[in-house]
């Protein structure tokens, strides 16, 4: 008797040559060869545990196609960056990286080395391209769940209106008072925040209010106005997470 089996057309079927199981130092380099290229970047061994370009090359032309977006969490010399320029340079891809590093040599060996892989190093060709370097700012929350102050006012107001609307605030001259963030939805979002004194929501703050709106949410340190009235009116309080005892 015949086993069971699934019966696939050629043109479901995949192209090219199933991966092998093992994959030699002639197709995938090793931690010398790696070392190697990083001494012909940098004319020094900057960094102990680098992978080959290759290696990570083969894995991309398994896993990705031309238009893949590749994340690398722990990006480390900046491999898979030199990767990608590679594969795309040799197969006309645009797939495009993004790398992530928290040790201190992020900017002088991971972004430097993706800088001379697109510029040309050595005998290397240039491979072209480019890429954005970010650097990680201060937190938005300290460890104590309170808002982290010193990122500045207009973070903060950005970061609200973004977490409540998802979508970007853009800062526009309006006839509203100061802490009015945007109309979105037609819901307005003010922020009623002074950074050395506590701030109330109470009739006196709704008198600068001038955005007509279906809702209001409304942050602030306390609240003045009572249950029944915000329901009536259609307001949201919702208290700024901070520790306004220093006040």
């Amino acid at each position: 008797m015949n086993v069971p089996r699934i019966k696939k057309f050629l043109s479901e079927v995949k192209q090219g040559v199933i991966p092998k199981t093992i994959w030699l130092y002639d197709e995938v380099g090793s931690n010398d060869d790696a070392k190697r290229e990083i001494k012909r970047l940098f004319d020094k061994v900057t960094f102990d545990t680098p992978k080959p370009p290759s290696l990570i090359e083969r894995i991309l032309q398994i896993s990705t196609n031309k238009n893949s977006i590749i994340l690398d969490s722990f990006a480390g010399s900046g491999t898979t960056a030199h990767a990608v320029l590679n594969l795309n340079k040799k197969d006309g891809g645009k797939r495009k990286f993004i790398c992530i590093e928290m040790e201190d040599y992020a900017e002088t060996i991971t972004a430097e080395r993706v800088k001379r892989v697109i510029k040309g190093y050595g005998t290397a060709e240039a491979t072209k391209g480019n890429f954005d370097f970010f650097k990680l700012g201060q937190p938005m929350f300290l460890d104590d769940g309170n808002l982290n102050e010193l990122v500045g006012i207009e973070k903060i107001r950005q970061y609200v209106y973004y977490t409540e609307t998802k979508t970007p605030l853009t800062e526009t001259k309006h006839k509203d008072n100061k802490h009015f963030l945007g109309k979105n939805n037609d819901t307005a979002y003010y922020f009623h925040y002074e950074q050395d004194e506590v701030t109330t929501l109470d009739h006196a703050f709704l008198a600068t209010m001038k955005t007509k709106a279906e809702q209001y949410v409304i942050y602030a340190d306390n609240c003045l106005l009572t249950k029944d009235f915000m329901t009536k009116h259609h307001i949201i309080f919702k208290k700024i997470p901070r520790d306004i005892t220093r006040f």
